[in-house]
């Protein structure tokens, strides 16, 4: 994925998408950064919402941030993930990190990598069960809805089953 050079990363996600040829539409609405409630604005299923999670993994050699992606309706299990990527135990980021590895507001992340210290990796249940995901993209008041496998081709996270089990 394409290092972002600016903090700007709604006009770079927009430029990755498009050279990709992706499928995909922008929708403006009020700045929401809860899940239900942009899900709900949107129109789309809350199972479809991406959910950007930044995380650390320690522990047995490892330090790695990781940008963890998650169905919305799906809560992470973060001792699954840092166990999975070699490490003892995983916390979320400050909101220092999240700032500098993302340049974006907790809410407004994209599922996205643009930084080459943060580690792409999505829960598959995202994927399995609907044609598009949504997300908000990069700024609190804009989502993309984009169809699900152009996300897999142009994303490439690496695919960890991550999530709490019920």
């Amino acid at each position: 994925m394409s290092e972002i050079t600016s903090r700007d990363v709604h006009p770079h996600l927009l430029a990755v998408l498009e050279q990709h040829q992706a499928r995909f539409r922008v929708m403006e609405h009020e700045a929401m950064g809860k899940c239900e409630a942009v899900s709900e604005i949107r129109g789309t299923a809350l199972g479809q919402g991406a959910k950007a999670l930044v995380c650390k993994v320690k522990g047995n050699g490892v330090k790695q941030h990781v940008l963890a992606i998650l169905a919305a309706d799906q809560q992470a299990d973060l001792s699954r993930l840092a166990t999975h990527l070699g490490g003892l135990k995983a916390s979320l980021a400050s909101p220092a990190e999240v700032d500098e590895l993302t340049a974006c507001v907790f809410g407004a992340i994209p599922p996205f990598s643009f930084h080459p210290a943060l580690k792409l990796v999505a829960d598959p249940l995202l994927f399995e069960r609907f044609d598009e995901i949504a997300f908000n993209a990069g700024l609190l008041e804009k989502s993309i809805v984009m169809d699900t496998q152009d996300y897999l081709r142009i994303a490439q996270p690496e695919l960890v089953d991550f999530r709490r089990a019920e």
